[in-house]
């Protein structure tokens, strides 16, 4: 594999590989077919021509493939749940960054069985934009409309096997895995349909709030300027993050709107103003049962009043905590900005909060 220039490169690199290892069937001896392909986890495989040997790296891929880190035998990667997490018990979160969702998971990840998957980033891998899906219709297209059931039951298997890998515990009855992934919210239409019995949660924030947060945190001095990648790098005008913003949240939007199961539209105003009210109303809207009290020692531990004074702050991971913050941080050229290039979020969500 060839060197890559940071992690998250990296790992993207590693989920592409693995989908498409999963999409093609891993062997290459794989039985071809006349129609569209089967489940590529219960393809048959075609006996090995006489002589021949399959590749050491390969048979040993097979065998731990076949088998969870505890020693069992591991379960078909579309199916519900048998021996694995089950899908209906998977909650995302889906929005963008600098919108309250690190606040909003760490208080659902102190409920009892509740595990949290803290930003996998793998919607980053399914962004319908950057994969051209409107352009490629073609049958060599890896998501050409023709074999879409079968890359969903690919991308299924991909977040399922995951998740597995990772947190065998949230497979025991009655356990939810919680799934952060604001930055990957431009794959969400793609994995909500790929996995449509999980619940859903749209966390949004005014985005002139949002860009004028990350300013912060990239300025010099700022929580993520003394990172490595960070150092050399241009400043990001408040145009560009503005339209990640639109990116992120509204692909999100597309998929809470397809979504038929249980999901919850919050508003990170809405969370600061009342926490333990509003996180009474997400388990309502998700079907999960959750005592009062347990919720409230949660909420509670997770308040902003509990932050030591020493992290809080311009220029650090908690800064202000309070909505209309932009008004004093963004210029009126900034905010101009912000403002068109968000207009239809901004109408739909903060309809009277513009001029």
């Amino acid at each position: 594999m060839p060197v890559f220039r940071n992690r998250l490169t990296f790992e993207i690199a590693r989920g592409i590989r693995a989908f498409v290892s999963v999409e093609a069937g891993v062997v290459r001896d794989e039985v071809p077919e006349a129609g569209p392909r089967a489940n590529v986890a219960e393809a048959p495989v075609a006996p090995a021509r006489a002589g021949a040997q399959r590749p050491k790296q390969i048979s040993q891929r097979m065998e731990e493939g076949g088998r969870r880190p505890d020693g069992a035998a591991r379960r078909s990667p579309t199916s519900a749940g048998a021996d694995g997490i089950s899908p209906e018990n998977i909650v995302w979160i889906f929005g963008a960054g600098r919108t309250g969702s690190t606040w909003l998971v760490r208080m659902m990840g102190e409920l009892t069985r509740h595990t949290v998957w803290f930003e996998p980033w793998v919607g980053a891998l399914f962004d319908p934009y950057h994969l051209r899906l409107e352009d490629h219709k073609g049958q060599h297209f890896i998501f050409s409309p023709r074999y879409k059931k079968t890359w969903l039951r690919s991308i299924r298997a991909f977040v399922l096997e995951g998740a597995d890998a990772r947190f065998p515990e949230a497979a025991e009855a009655n356990n939810y895995l919680v799934i952060k992934e604001p930055g990957g919210s431009v794959g969400a239409t793609l994995l909500m349909e790929a996995l449509p019995e999980s619940r859903m949660v749209l966390l949004v924030r005014d985005p002139r709030d949002v860009v004028a947060s990350w300013n912060d945190a990239h300025r010099e001095g700022g929580w993520q300027d003394g990172r490595r990648e960070e150092r050399n790098r241009p400043r990001v005008p408040v145009a560009i993050r503005a339209q990640k913003y639109v990116e992120n949240v509204g692909e999100a939007k597309k998929a809470y709107d397809a979504h038929e199961g249980r999901k919850v539209l919050v508003k990170y105003e809405e969370l600061r103003a009342d926490a333990l009210g509003i996180m009474k109303r997400i388990y309502s809207g998700l079907g999960i049962p959750v005592q009062d009290k347990e919720l409230a020692r949660a909420v509670e531990k997770h308040s902003w009043e509990n932050i030591p004074e020493e992290k809080k702050g311009e220029g650090k991971f908690y800064r202000k905590a309070t909505p209309g913050g932009w008004q004093e941080d963004l210029t009126p050229e900034q905010v101009k900005s912000v403002e068109e290039i968000t207009a239809p979020l901004l109408e739909e969500f903060y309809p009277n909060s513009t001029p």
